[in-house]
């Protein structure tokens, strides 16, 4: 099945890829009545502003960038769009649930929504899919009725990272892997290609330790994996704070430079961790095409521009792998994204 591939990411243009974002010069226009002889036209029609949402699986700074896309489309389409933005506080399915039912409720146009647990919630994203136009990002939902998956090739981004995995342990060793929830399409993929990268190397996957998106949990499941497997050579975070939980629990056991680290996206203290080589190399996303595209694309779409979703119902964005020589020039691109100086 073909794919929409988003041409190709440099470091020099982070997270703006060339062209992907069109200057939208569609917007429905006003309508006026025709005018009859000796009396002044009628007022202009207003324009439909458009209710669309933005719905992530946990409240980690990864989206804060996406958040940051997400105003940027509402600002370029404004007055016709208007984004609300939800983060789920805890992380499950029934926090998501509950905020759709809210929207729904509330006569909501389009939601886009990561997942926590597509295969289980499948007649939510349906209910949704029958009262309004749904997208996914950044994890998949391929079994319901969703329209587009906005997000990361993340089976190509799991290989990317076993790559990396193999980078730093080039003799092979035993390594640990940890994320939220393998029930995720997004976990599941990311696992699929690490294996994939790895397949007929020496390096041994002992395990995947799940966390449900419980930081404190995170971390204690790092601690107790390098008790039990003394011998360890390395672990992988597949979610963006599971990089940040690794780098504590192993900097308090002295095993730095011992435990090779390779994580997944780009937060403070992964960012820092690579730049004090505790981190071999993270490999990020672009959270912030995330919000802008399916913000974007959902206007477009409801607007009669159906062209925007392709055949193999999926956007892809790319990813890059971050290590030690060009983390100080990511960091300062994402503090720009952020609002940092």
């Amino acid at each position: 099945m073909l794919k929409k591939i988003l041409g190709v990411w440099a470091i020099t243009s982070l997270f703006m890829l060339v062209g992907c974002n069109k200057n939208n010069s569609g917007e429905p226009t006003e309508t006026t009545q025709a005018t009859t002889a000796g009396q002044p036209a009628a007022t202009p029609a207003a324009a439909k502003t458009y209710h669309l949402a933005f719905i992530t699986n946990n409240s980690s700074d990864f989206w804060t960038i996406a958040r940051a896309g997400c105003m940027k489309a509402q600002e370029d389409l404004k007055p016709n769009v208007d984004v609300d933005f939800q983060i789920p506080g805890d992380g499950t399915a029934a926090q998501q649930k509950r905020i759709v039912d809210d929207l729904l409720a509330r006569g909501v146009d389009g939601i886009s929504i990561s997942p926590v647990d597509p295969s289980n919630q499948t007649d939510m994203l349906n209910s949704i899919a029958s009262r309004a136009l749904l997208f996914c990002h950044d994890s998949d939902a391929p079994k319901s009725n969703r329209v587009c998956y906005v997000g990361t090739d993340n089976v190509a981004a799991g290989r990317q990272a076993g790559g990396l995995i193999k980078e730093a342990l080039p003799n092979g060793g035993k390594i640990m892997l940890f994320v939220g929830t393998l029930d995720a399409q997004n976990a599941k993929d990311r696992y699929n290609g690490i294996k994939e990268a790895l397949a007929g190397s020496n390096i041994q996957i002992l395990d995947v330790r799940t966390d449900d998106a419980d930081h404190a949990r995170a971390k204690s499941n790092a601690q107790d994996t390098l008790v039990k497997y003394p011998d360890l050579s390395g672990m992988m975070g597949l979610w963006s704070y599971n990089g940040p939980a690794i780098v504590s629990a192993v900097k308090e056991a002295n095993k730095q430079g011992q435990v090779k680290i390779v994580c997944f996206d780009e937060e403070d203290d992964t960012l820092a961790g690579v730049k004090d080589g505790s981190i071999y190399a993270t490999v990020v996303q672009q959270p912030y095409e995330f919000g802008h595209l399916a913000i974007t694309d959902m206007y477009k779409y409801l607007t009669g521009d159906k062209s925007v979703v392709p055949a193999s119902h999926q956007i892809y964005i790319p990813t890059l792998a971050i290590r030690k020589d060009n983390v100080v020039d990511f960091q300062t691109k994402l503090n720009v994204l952020r609002g940092r100086k």
